[in-house]
């Protein structure tokens, strides 16, 4: 054991989140390659984690991600939403908005949980699983935000970028304002998921105040993971 961690469990750990970014699967060999261990070592943590439904082989002999890693990433959603459920709630209730989670799947933002303010004369009703494409609408573009810069990238994901939240005004329905921030969870670049929460209302949205309560709800969701 170094520095406090279980090589082992580490090693296993870190073969596991390697098949978890490569959706056409890794081959023995590949992993060895990666995770710099001796085949017959990487053999048996693949083993291992197969025991244990964390992966399984096709038929071409490619490791790919196994039903007992699928079962924990849909609880670990549901831990996502449990943990945004009040907070969403509150940030209704502060903005007088709509508040939204989402979530990056492929090129597309998914709403996952919302919350409405309980005494609102007129609300923007957003439905859960509604898709968008991630570079249209104010919560994908907060997640564009945290990925790595590109050369080419629109000017509204480098305002994100550099003031930790995203503004967009009719983009996704006329009328409607959205404010999102990213939620940071630790290791986010390893765990495959990226979170956004905002607020989407008709013009009448005060927007300073709403930016410091958006910003302040993902700051509060990232602290309940860290």
């Amino acid at each position: 054991m170094a520095n406090g961690k279980l090589q082992t469990l580490d090693r296993g750990i870190a073969a596991l989140l390697l098949v978890a970014r490569t959706p056409e699967g890794l081959t023995v060999g590949d992993l060895s390659t990666r995770l710099g261990l001796h085949r017959a070592a990487t053999y048996r943590i693949v083993a291992t984690l197969a025991d244990h439904g964390m992966v399984q082989r096709t038929e071409g002999g490619r490791i790919i991600l196994g039903a007992g890693a699928f079962l924990l990433g849909a609880q670990a959603g549901e831990t996502m939403r449990n943990l945004a459920r009040p907070i969403l709630e509150q940030l209704a209730q502060d903005t007088g908005a709509t508040a939204f989670l989402s979530m990056a799947q492929g090129d597309e933002c998914v709403v996952v949980l919302t919350a409405e303010p309980r005494d609102a004369f007129l609300n923007i009703h957003y439905r859960v699983g509604t898709r968008h494409p991630i570079d249209r609408g104010a919560a994908g573009i907060a997640i564009l935000a945290t990925r790595p810069e590109q050369p080419d990238e629109p000017e509204d994901v480098r305002f994100a970028r550099a003031h930790g939240y995203s503004v967009t005004r009719g983009q996704l329905q006329k009328g409607a304002v959205g404010v999102s921030s990213p939620v940071r969870l630790p290791d986010a670049d390893h765990s495959g998921t990226e979170y956004s929460v905002g607020v989407v209302a008709l013009e009448n949205l005060e927007m300073d105040s709403a930016i410091a309560a958006v910003r302040a709800a993902a700051r509060s969701l990232s602290d309940g993971f860290g």
